[in-house]
This record gives structure tokens, sequence and C-alpha cells, in this order.
């Protein structure tokens, strides 16, 4: 997949495109029924498919402070969209010259200009333009005269039920822990990507030594407690998963040892080698209880050969 920032950086060569627009995090199911159609109407009319992304976050630059807990980082995304069948991804940053860009400014310069584009697929509820002036609307109005057509896309329920696929709905799922809601979301486990950095250590004296994963500013991470889940190891130079190992996962700040700093620790299990600096994700599963500040270190380890034992048994071992 091709992958560029900024218009400017657009290939020249690039051609007529089917574009969809978003900030795609989670790249959820909903979003997969969205990119679907996307890729769909690009293979009919035999031209890319190009996903328009945007960095960072809209909402930091509208209201500067309220930046959302981010599912998925970029590469991340860029990796989920190609697997979906994407051609292109194009990252837009996010300013506040971008934001006050009318409408009909965005879609000419940006969408006719330098994207090209044939088609538009969006969701029904898609807004652009300063002050979100912009919707499906207006933009299959602009499309007549510019000479692309547009499909907006129903939203996506959660199974049966009345709840909307939303990222918002997935980041409050990760924020209470309650991982099964999330993947079903999703359509898969929630991830949290990021690098093995050396930590305090305690878990290797401890007899659990444990992966401490360092991921982005804003990423989204699940309320405290333990989990079962995987740890995936990932190749740096394309994102993709080298091996896939079961894991007791731990979050919290390890209130038994009056800890302050917040951490993502996993204990691979079975596992003897050297992780230090490796690209890793940590998949949650289920989970398994709250963190808690135990009297000893007699009663931590009984813990936490329990979480193993769980872990054990929730993932089928």
């Amino acid at each position: 997949m091709q992958r560029w920032r900024g218009l400017e950086a657009t290939p020249a060569d690039l051609g007529r495109t089917v574009v969809t627009i978003g900030m795609y995090d989670g790249v959820h199911r909903g979003h997969q029924s969205l990119i679907g159609t996307a890729v769909a109407r690009a293979q009919a009319m035999r031209r890319p498919c190009l996903l328009l992304t945007f960095d960072p976050h809209p909402a930091e630059v509208v209201r500067p402070g309220s930046h959302p807990a981010i599912l998925t980082a970029l590469d991340r995304k860029a990796e989920l969209v190609a697997e979906l069948g994407v051609d292109a991804m194009c990252v837009l940053p996010f300013t506040p010259e971008f934001m006050r860009l009318p409408p009909e400014t965005f879609t000419h310069t940006v969408l006719v200009e330098h994207l090209h584009a044939a088609q538009v697929v969006v969701g029904e509820n898609f807004t652009y333009g300063h002050k979100a002036a912009g919707t499906v609307d207006t933009l299959t109005a602009e499309g007549r005269r510019f000479g692309f057509a547009v499909e907006g896309i129903p939203l996506a329920n959660v199974d049966d039920d009345e709840v909307t696929i939303s990222s918002t709905y997935i980041r409050a799922c990760v924020a209470a822990g309650d991982m099964a809601s999330a993947a079903r979301a999703l359509g898969r486990p929630h991830r949290v990507d990021g690098v093995v950095v050396r930590g305090d250590r305690r878990g290797r004296d401890l007899g659990y030594p444990t992966a401490n994963v360092e991921s982005p500013p804003f990423t989204a991470i699940p309320a405290d407690g333990v989990y079962a889940g995987h740890l995936v190891i990932r190749d740096p130079r394309g994102g993709t998963a080298r091996e896939r190992l079961p894991a007791a996962i731990s979050v919290g700040s390890n209130p038994t040892f009056q800890g302050s700093r917040r951490t993502v620790e996993a204990y691979v299990l079975d596992y003897a080698g050297d992780l230090y600096g490796e690209h890793v994700g940590v998949e949650f599963a289920e989970r398994l209880r709250p963190m808690a500040a135990f009297p000893d270190v007699d009663a931590l380890l009984e813990a936490m050969a329990q979480d193993v034992a769980d872990t054990r048994r929730i993932l089928g071992m």
C-alpha cells in the first residue's frame, strides 16, 4: 500500500481514485464495512482505493486539551486498512488553518485538485469543512459540480443491539476494562502497541519477568487490572506480526510496592527470550481481576500464580 503525508506529497501518477474519508480510529467493524464498500467500488471501476485520514485527531485542534484516547496509531491503522484492500493512504495534517477551510474549498483543493476523486464513500453522518458545515448532501451537490459520485453508508450496530459501533463507544469499553464488548465492536481484541523498555525488574526477581511496554501518548489503555491476552512481536520495518505469544497482562501502578507510574506489563507464558527493544502489541482478551494492593509478597505471588492459571484456562492452554 502506498502511504504519504500531506497533499504536496501525492504521487503525480495517481490518476482518478475512489476516496473514503475519516479518522478510522480503531478500524472497527463499522469502518470495515465502509472501507469494504469503497474497495468494492474501486475494483469495479478499476481505480485505486484511497483512504484519507488526519493527524493529529481533529478534536485536539478544535478544542485543545481534549485529545481522545487513540485506539490505533497511524502505523497500525495503515496495517489494518491495507489488509482490507486499500491501495493508498494519505494522512493530512489537521492544523488550525486546515480547520478553517470552507467545505467547498476542501472539496476542490483536496478531493478534486490533489486526490482526483471519481467517487467518494463516507459514513452517512460525515461532516467536513469549517464548523463541520459540509454534509453528505452538500458533498453530493459538489460532486455533481466537479464530476464525482458520492455514497453515504449507514452506521453499523453491535450485533443485534441498538448501540451504534463507534470509536467513542469502544474507548468507553476499553476504559472500563470491558474487553469482550470492545472486541465485538472491533472485530478483534483491542491492542496496545509500543516498545519493550527496561522497568524496575521486580517481576524478574519474583519469578515472573515481564515485558514493560511503553506506548505512544494518548494510547487507549484499559482500566487498571490483570488481563489474559497475547503479546505480539512485530517486525519494526513493516509492522507485521512475527510471533503471537500467550500472556498474563498487568495494567496499573503496582500498588503493593507503592508505585506511582502507570504501566502495561506482559508476563509471557513459557517464554525465556529477551524482549528488550522489541516492537510489540499487547492484545487484551479478558479482564481477570481489578488491580489490588496485597499485604505482603507471598500474597502477591499467590495471586500471580492464580492469574497465570486463569490465563491458561481462558486461552485454552
